[in-house]
């Protein structure tokens, strides 16, 4: 977790803010190609690990189209943007690229929502 201008978000563990994608649906990703240029996935190699103010039980994990191991938090695959730079950053909040919008998840796993 990570304190913002949002309130407390999600983030890795170098505090990069992670977001989830209103396209997808809880067992599959549908952001691939150009999406996931710009929508980088979380992926992990093992089992996701919890931090802090972090849910064990809401962690889990996807297999994408390329099968690589995408990391879910609450039934939300997870994503970077690219457009972040700085642990804690934002840029991407509220996007509507790629046919849906893109938010940073609260504590509890559901989207931060500042329109």
């Amino acid at each position: 977790m990570h304190s913002s201008d949002l309130g407390m978000i999600l983030t890795d563990s170098q505090g990069r803010t992670v977001y989830l994608f209103e396209k997808d649906a809880p067992t599959m990703s549908n952001c691939d190609g150009a999406c996931a240029s710009a929508w980088p996935p979380l992926t992990t190699s093992g089992a996701p690990q919890t931090g802090a103010g972090v849910t064990a039980s809401e962690l889990g994990t996807i297999t994408r189209a390329d099968h690589s191991v995408e990391v879910t938090y609450h039934g939300h695959p997870l994503y970077y943007f690219s457009g972040d730079h700085n642990p804690g950053d934002t840029k991407g909040q509220g996007s509507q690229a790629f046919g849906a919008g893109w938010y940073v998840l609260n504590p509890a796993g559901n989207k931060i929502d500042n329109d």
